[in-house]
């Protein structure tokens, strides 16, 4: 049985979903949570790609202490210049530069032929291992690469000094047998494989991101790259609990493990949902709402006498919350504390209570409060990560036939107030106007989207909106029974944002870039 290290690429590849950017602070909220989930490696950024991305890669490198942390560098050397710099304060820093090498790449995109590719490979990793002793190297596109030339740079990039060697079906082409074969005729090749690590990072195009990491994982591989709740470019990547689970479960077949906490995957699933505002469809394997519910009448008989005549993991193996404490208006703050610890969450004093002043004004509003209620209100607290330039003290809105009339009375970072008025088509149109009338940022809306947390009349909405201020696209999030207030909540952090990231001259959101394995 082998120990298989999780290679997390949430924060680069993952953030390369259309949508899924993060603030360097929301970034950092992240990592802790990887760290905590237990991953082997955290790829942090892309430091060549921006400023702001340079700086997330050193906090996180400077906060996060058990994990690798890399970054990714094209093979030239200002991307590997720039990776070492990022990295300068991570106490076990990876540099990981990728070059292309399938002819279609090499022909079409890097107008390079195959000599140049393995100069390029070459030069960049023994510059790299001049910086770091740990360098990963990928071959992008390495599945639509021919053999003989992949078996070729695989042996250039060992020689240089390469200590993982990584191969991503980029574009998702794969078959799971394909996987198989690949890895199987390069280690027979190369016996100097077994001086590296050997990887996979597979893409989910074709549905079989998951299917094709568990295969090279059989064939030999132990590392494999992967993301929470799958994002990433196009239909994104392997999904990283999936393929814990996978090992966790099939131990039985594929004799494997992981260092991964799986009673942790829900909890950064649900993280990650609220930082990028892109949640798993129902159905989602491992940590979809539907995953562990049970409708059919056969199924819930069943698993009354046993859960294990349907489910082939407990909803607690992942993390998925059970409710053991009925919470509402009548319960304590020893009752809400208890509950938290239970979801996996130990808060400082100041922190619940923050939590318990939601809680208790929430609980005025609905009989009882569900563990997503608990989680939104934590959630939504810690979402809070710029300095408030604009808070909202007061709410009103008048509609009907009419147009709809909002005021809002905001105050500012010295808690002097500030009152603002506007009209639109429906009242959370009418707020948006008054919102508008407090800063001169150019906003243009790109999605607006409310979602019930909790079931029933009195559930919880929460609003996600997407939003181009200046030029740079910003989400706001916002949490409440009334859809109007979340609708300004969550307007209000995109302004607050746009402040922060004016005031700081951000870069981040704007330099985005499709270079990846």
């Amino acid at each position: 049985m082998a120990q298989i290290k999780i290679f997390d690429t949430t924060l680069r590849d993952g953030e390369q979903s259309p949508g899924a950017s993060m603030t360097a602070s929301e970034k950092i909220r992240m990592a802790h949570e990887l760290q905590d989930l237990g991953v082997d490696i955290i790829e942090a950024g892309f430091a060549a790609s921006s400023s702001d991305e340079v700086r997330a890669i050193r906090d996180i490198s400077r906060e996060i202490k058990r994990p690798i942390i890399t970054a990714l560098a094209r093979a030239n050397e200002g991307d590997v210049i720039a990776a070492a710099k990022s990295l300068q304060e991570a106490d076990s820093p990876r540099i990981h530069v990728f070059i292309a090498t399938s002819n279609t790449h090499l022909e079409r995109k890097l107008g390079i032929n195959r000599g140049e590719c393995i100069d390029r490979a070459v030069e960049s990793i023994r510059l790299a291992t001049s910086y770091v002793k740990d360098v990963e190297f990928s071959a992008e596109d390495a599945t639509r690469t021919d053999l003989d030339f992949l078996t070729e740079v695989v042996r250039a990039a060992i020689q240089a000094g390469a200590t993982t060697i990584n191969l991503p079906d980029t574009v998702g082409y794969a078959l799971p047998s394909e996987i198989q074969l690949m890895i199987e005729a390069l280690q027979s090749r190369l016996p100097e494989l077994d001086q590296c690590t050997l990887s996979v990072h597979c893409h989910d195009d074709l549905g079989l991101a998951v299917a094709n990491s568990l295969a090279g994982i059989a064939a030999g591989a132990r590392q494999v790259e992967c993301t929470v709740n799958g994002i990433g470019e196009r239909a994104g990547n392997a999904a990283l609990e999936e393929i814990v689970m996978g090992l966790k479960v099939r131990e039985d077949e594929l004799d494997h493990r992981t260092g991964v906490r799986s009673e942790h995957l829900y909890r950064a699933s649900r993280l990650l949902s609220y930082l990028t505002g892109i949640h798993p469809q129902p159905n989602k394997a491992i940590v979809g709402r539907n995953a562990f519910a049970h409708e059919a009448g056969i199924h819930q008989h069943g698993v009354l006498k046993d859960p294990s005549t349907y489910e082939i993991m407990t909803p607690e193996m992942v993390g998925v919350p059970q409710s053991k404490l009925v919470l509402g208006k009548h319960s304590g703050r020893h009752g809400l504390e208890a509950r938290l610890r239970e979801l996996g969450y130990t808060l400082e004093p100041e922190e619940l209570d923050r939590v318990a002043a939601s809680f208790k004004e929430l609980a005025d509003q609905k009989k009882n409060i569900l563990d997503e209620d608990i989680i939104s209100i934590l959630n939504h607290g810690v979402m809070e990560n710029v300095p408030e330039a604009y808070r909202i003290d007061d709410l009103g809105v008048t509609c009907g036939s009419a147009l709809s009339r909002a005021t809002i009375t905001v105050l500012d970072e010295n808690g002097v107030p500030r009152i603002a008025e506007g009209e639109g088509d429906g009242p959370i149109a009418a707020v948006f106007a008054a919102a508008d009338t407090l800063h001169d940022f150019k906003v243009v809306l790109e999605e607006f989207e409310i979602r019930a947390t909790t079931p029933g009349r009195d559930a919880v909405g929460e609003v996600t909106i997407r939003a181009r201020v200046d030029g740079q696209t910003l989400t706001g999030r916002g949490g409440s029974t009334d859809v109007v207030l979340a609708s300004a909540q969550a307007y209000i952090h995109v302004l607050n944002k746009g402040v922060q990231a004016r005031e700081l001259e951000a870069r981040h959101f704007a330099a985005r870039t499709d270079w990846g394995v």
